[in-house]
């Protein structure tokens, strides 16, 4: 198994650019420079889907830490693939306590929960009560990429407003799943904001969001401006 890391190693370093990686650098301040290799996303996913099709997936997702950032990019790309519902949820709750940035967490998506909303909702509460930051980040952003269409429920709206954390990658979380949901559940989501049931910061970023936009409607921004915390 280490050879075959070593070799994943060499073709990630193969791809290297030190301008991307410098310029990546500054977006993703929780991973030190020199866990950056400057692969970029386009490459890292064939590269996953490779090794998923090789048959490779369990060694690799088996050999954690990785060192990398690239690896964990990899990494979240090869869970997003699996076709197994437990298996997927399994993998994915091993790996979140190693997530350490925000775009790993962001763009681990996998496929087979659109079909199994149900599980995954009652998944979603236990990585919500779980300590890691980016457990707490992931969840939200899965009630937020599930749960404001067709399985909406209110109940998940106040899951969310109920959090306070002192970490300002959740808090971010937050305040997006909220200006998400004025675009998308708007009846619903109002009343959070005029009530103010948010934590201060995240009740104005989440505002700030939303009338960033273009989903929202212009009267909609001049009604959020005025619920601004001063």
């Amino acid at each position: 198994m280490e050879a075959a890391l070593t070799d994943v190693q060499d073709t990630l370093f193969s791809l290297q650019d030190n301008k991307y990686r410098d310029f990546q650098a500054k977006l993703i301040p929780t991973v030190p420079q020199e866990n950056i290799i400057g692969v970029r996303t386009p490459a890292l996913r064939q590269l996953a889907r490779k090794i998923y099709q090789a048959g490779q997936e369990k060694s690799f997702l088996s050999a954690l830490p990785h060192r990398y950032f690239e690896e964990n990019q990899m990494h979240a790309f090869i869970i997003s693939l699996l076709p197994d519902y437990e298996q997927c949820a399994a993998a994915v709750g091993v790996f979140l306590p190693y997530v350490d940035n925000w775009a790993t967490c962001d763009q681990m998506s996998p496929k087979v929960f659109r079909k199994h909303r149900q599980e995954l909702a009652v998944q979603i509460k236990e990585w919500l009560a779980a300590e890691p930051v980016y457990g707490r980040r992931f969840a939200i952003k899965m009630l937020m990429d599930h749960f404001l269409d067709e399985d909406f429920s209110p109940a998940y709206m106040e899951l969310v407003a109920e959090l306070r954390s002192n970490e300002y990658y959740i808090n971010m979380m937050i305040a997006w799943y909220f200006a998400t949901a004025l675009a998308k559940q708007p009846e619903a989501a109002m009343p959070f904001i005029e009530g103010k049931r948010l934590a201060d910061w995240t009740h104005n970023k989440a505002i700030q969001k939303a009338c960033e936009s273009r989903r929202i409607s212009p009267e909609m921004k001049v009604a959020l401006r005025k619920l601004k915390i001063c």
